[in-house]
């Protein structure tokens, strides 16, 4: 299955979130870390990981990009314990079965943003509130400056040539 890893070009990340993720984390959208915030509360650091960060696994920090890699069924795994942790200890969820659902939800969300774009696709996230006040996001591919992704290797000529 394809799924999403934290990718770092620099150390910006830890200045621009309050925690940062670590490379090669596996990550999710985690926009569901900010459905309890009031649009009083999206300040600060709060702000610039709400607006753009994927958020990394185990670590919980956050991201500005993330890459399409391939994920096994163990790693898959170990997201959904984590997630389904994550959503008992700090979101309120009422019991195991909730929370795992609600990981799976998650996991299933983001395997299917990746599904149909090829592996070491950069993405990044832009998110907003709409007059609502719901959560809406957008995805991005972020495409590798100068020379496009496949470089011609050979050329075909005639045989009288």
């Amino acid at each position: 299955m394809k799924f999403l890893r934290v990718i770092r070009f620099d150390r910006s990340d830890d200045h621009v979130f309050a925690r940062a993720a670590e490379p090669d984390e596996w990550a999710v959208s985690g926009a569901f870390s900010f459905i309890a915030l009031r649009p009083s509360d999206i300040v600060g650091k709060t702000r610039q990981a709400f607006v753009n960060g994927f958020l990394g696994l185990p670590s919980f920090g956050r991201s500005t990009f993330a890459v399409i890699a391939e994920m096994g069924d163990a790693e898959r795994g170990l997201v959904e314990g984590w997630l389904a942790d994550h959503a008992l200890a700090e979101h309120g969820a009422p019991d195991r079965a909730a929370a795992l659902a609600a990981a799976r939800d998650e996991i299933a969300f983001v395997a299917g943003l990746c599904e149909e774009k090829p592996i070491n696709t950069v993405l990044a996230v832009h998110r907003h509130l709409d007059d609502e006040g719901a959560i809406r996001e957008a995805f991005r591919e972020i495409a590798p400056p100068g020379e496009p992704r496949h470089a011609r290797i050979w050329d075909i000529a005639d045989d009288d040539t």
